[in-house]
């Protein structure tokens, strides 16, 4: 009897050991689309990005794969993340200092850009903006082509490349 104890103290112990490795990124061997992170500081708060590295492949991006008007996860596989270290301005916007998940909703005009305080989720499938921690309104700028979604510090401003646009949103460590 012992025995069965111990063995499933053991099990437990090993299973809740796996649990924050489902909520990561996990490993990319068998992914098509790679991970990426971004370390970076960027007006004075150090900030990290996590997320999934698409192609574009010879496929139509803005307003096909990636419709506009929808909340995209802004990557591939699991919402992509972003971590301040301080609590920040985003585009003059206060938001706190934590990790959330980053959705974008693209437009053929200015896009929303998402701070969703729910980080861990599975693209943005179950996105609810009952949710949302901050939206801000950005525009898009033409970019030189980016085959494999990146993102970038430039200056003072985070921003996501992918085929030929940048979307980007400003960045203040407050306090």
């Amino acid at each position: 009897m012992r025995k069965r104890v111990l063995l499933c103290w053991i099990l437990l112990a090993v299973f809740a050991g796996t649990i924050p490795s489902w909520a990561a990124r996990g490993d990319d061997k068998e992914r098509k689309s790679k991970n990426g992170k971004l370390e970076a500081t960027a007006g004075g708060a150090q900030v990290v990005v996590e997320y999934g590295r698409p192609n574009v492949g010879g496929r139509k991006i803005w307003g096909s794969l990636v419709p506009f008007g929808d909340v995209w996860r802004s990557g591939a596989d699991e919402a992509t993340t972003i971590s301040f270290d301080k609590s920040v301005l985003i585009e003059g916007q206060a938001l706190a200092a934590g990790r959330y998940a980053l959705f974008l909703v693209p437009s053929e005009g200015n896009w929303t850009v998402i701070f969703s305080k729910i980080a861990d989720q599975w693209g943005a499938f179950k996105y609810d903006a009952k949710t949302d921690a901050l939206r801000v309104t950005v525009p898009p700028q033409v970019h030189d082509l980016v085959e494999t979604l990146e993102y970038a510090v430039a200056g003072d401003r985070i921003e996501m490349r992918w085929e030929k646009l940048a979307v980007g949103f400003s960045v203040k460590a407050v306090g």
